[in-house]
């Protein structure tokens, strides 16, 4: 018996009349406040000051945005963005017909989003004189949380879609076709809630972990495997990656993957040296 869910949502949360807010933005808002908020618990927990924290919040939120619109722009499209510079960190449009319009920013990529943040984090511990990988492993504990919100938002938007299926849970997205396809914006988004519950209860038993790089290297590890598996689900975001025998998205996802493993494998290894210099 198949249990296809009919999606059609309204892409608008929130219709004020003067102004609109759409499921995406609200959901990408409650991620960066849910990351702001477990940071902020993070930093009183490790006893730094308020003053390294508060500079935080817009460095990630700069760093994620235009890193994370400038990756689908010049990942995904390259030939229209780079002959409309303008459009790239823009959120507008110049229509046909109708010139230029307002169309919200259509298109983030995570990989970009990635790069974006950590530059952007760098940035930021150069100015509070805090360490860097320190830095990261505090964001690396908190990030999934934000990625589930990001992918519900996809969800709500019916993009990024999965695969034709005949799973039982598959769901119809009216705003696409009338196929039952694979859900992948939600198997991703409920990846990211799981990792997101390893990491802080990781956190919770080793805290002494955080400065060592393993947390950064578990969380670009988990999201970006899980990230090449479940890409199979889904459908390619654009034609020229039909031919080809992994998508984008996987391609991408290959050097976070390298880079995880490589800081997770350093960060035991110091850990087991010091454990053993301590017993000697």
């Amino acid at each position: 018996m198949n249990l296809f869910i009919n999606w059609n949502p309204d892409i608008v949360a929130v219709d004020l009349g003067f102004i609109t807010i759409r499921w995406y933005s609200l959901c990408w808002a409650i991620g960066l406040v849910a990351v702001y908020l477990l940071m902020h618990k993070l930093y009183r927990q490790q006893k730094i000051g308020e003053e390294k924290f508060d500079p935080m919040f817009m460095y990630c939120f700069l760093g994620i945005l235009i890193g994370a619109r400038l990756g689908h722009c010049l990942f995904y499209e390259p030939g229209y963005y780079l002959s409309h510079p303008l459009e790239m960190l823009l959120p507008i449009r110049n229509v046909p017909g109708r010139g230029w319009t307002f169309t919200g920013y259509e298109g983030l990529a995570s990989h970009g989003g990635t790069l974006g943040l950590m530059i952007a984090l760098w940035l930021y511990a150069k100015h509070v004189k805090l360490r860097f990988i320190h830095v990261l492993d505090n964001v690396a504990i908190v990030t999934p949380i934000c990625a589930c919100a990001i992918r519900l938002g996809n969800l709500m938007n019916s993009e990024i879609i999965g695969k034709t299926t005949d799973v039982p849970w598959a769901f119809i997205f009216e705003k696409v076709d009338m196929l039952p396809r694979h859900p992948g914006q939600l198997y991703e988004a409920i990846c990211y809630a799981i990792f997101f519950v390893i990491h802080w209860v990781i956190y919770r038993k080793k805290p002494q972990l955080v400065g060592t790089g393993f947390f950064f290297g578990l969380c670009l590890f988990l999201i970006f495997t899980s990230r090449i598996f479940i890409e199979y689900t889904k459908e390619n975001q654009e034609a020229f990656e039909d031919g080809m025998l992994f998508n984008m998205g996987q391609l991408l996802s290959v050097p976070f993957v390298v880079l995880g493993l490589y800081w997770m494998i350093k960060s035991l290894s110091s850990t087991e040296k010091t454990n053993r210099s301590s017993k000697d």
